[in-house]
């Protein structure tokens, strides 16, 4: 019997699958599950594209357990990067049993929603989706209306939602009716595991955040963060060593700052979180390094969570 099922509810049937976020980068798919879990596990900045990977957040609801897939954000790839991280967002709904479309109220069916929404007309096989319009506290209750109208002719959607995932508005009554939708079965995760990111990766999307909101324009979506070392310390503590991965040289002088303030800011910033989130201390050392090419290298994807075959030629 494994940890996961040893802590089921007893005298009940058990359910547990798999949901996939899906949504135009800044859609708030990020913020939403760290909504569903109950807490941050997933990275949350004004800026768009910042997950990468395909990071999964666990919930439980009643006797169901809700595995929470945070994809990348969809949008028309450029980079072997991007292409990489839509092919992972698409991966993770065709691994689904329940998709959730989540659409900005305020910017409405856009292209890139459309384009969402024949994807998935075109994905072989039924699984349920719902469509959760999101941000509903910022736009008029006429416009949800006839934003929801319009977006059920484009696709038969099993339910409708509107939520705010930052204000928790409607997110319960989403989260009963996945509980519902989940498949019959044995928990896959421990009752107290809220991620299954390893810790490694997880420290390293904590810094990548911190650089997101530190830095500007398009140089955080130049950079990548690596965990080089994880070291267990006798006295409780852990001590984290990271690598900054810049693309040019210039990159390199923009992330230490004037007198290396920034990414003294940057560390500061990052192992107070990394403490708050393991309940310890945590000596964290970040060092940064020209890697011109670290987009076309394997391990790099490898390191994120994707798959480099993906990102194509």
């Amino acid at each position: 019997m494994t940890d996961a099922q040893s802590r089921m509810p007893t005298g009940a049937e058990t359910r547990c699958g798999f949901v996939a976020l899906l949504g135009e980068p800044n859609a708030g798919k990020s913020t939403l599950m760290n909504r569903m879990v109950g807490a941050k596990v997933s990275i949350v900045t004004h800026k768009v594209q910042t997950t990468r990977a395909r990071i999964r957040g666990v919930a439980i609801e009643g006797d169901a357990q809700i595995v929470f897939v945070d994809t990348p954000g969809v949008f028309e790839p450029k980079r072997r990067l991007d292409k990489a991280m839509v092919a992972a967002a698409w991966a993770g709904v065709a691994d689904a049993d329940v998709v959730v479309l989540l659409v900005e109220a305020q910017k409405g069916v856009t292209p890139g929603v459309r384009r969402i929404v024949e994807g998935l007309s075109a994905l072989p096989g039924r699984r349920p989706v719902a469509v959760a319009i999101n941000k509903i506290d910022r736009v008029r209750p006429e416009t949800l209306l006839a934003l929801a109208a319009e977006l059920n002719a484009l696709y038969p959607f099993e339910k409708t939602f509107m939520i705010s995932a930052e204000k928790g508005q409607g997110v319960e009554d989403l989260r009963a009716w996945l509980a519902q939708r989940m498949p019959k079965g044995p928990w896959l995760y421990p009752e107290d595991q809220i991620a299954d990111l390893p810790l490694r990766m997880m420290a390293a999307e904590i810094t990548r955040e911190k650089c997101l909101l530190r830095l500007h324009q398009e140089l955080p979506y130049q950079l990548t963060v690596e965990t080089e070392n994880w070291e267990e310390r006798r006295d409780g503590s852990v001590r984290i060593d990271q690598v900054i991965y810049v693309a040019r040289e210039g990159h390199k002088g923009i992330v230490l700052g004037h007198r290396g303030e920034t990414i003294k800011a940057i560390s500061r910033a990052a192992r107070e979180e990394l403490e708050a989130f393991l309940g310890r201390r945590v000596h964290l050392f970040v060092r940064v390094a020209v890697r011109e090419r670290w987009q076309e290298e394997a391990e790099r994807y490898a390191e994120m969570g994707l798959d480099f075959r993906d990102a194509g030629g």
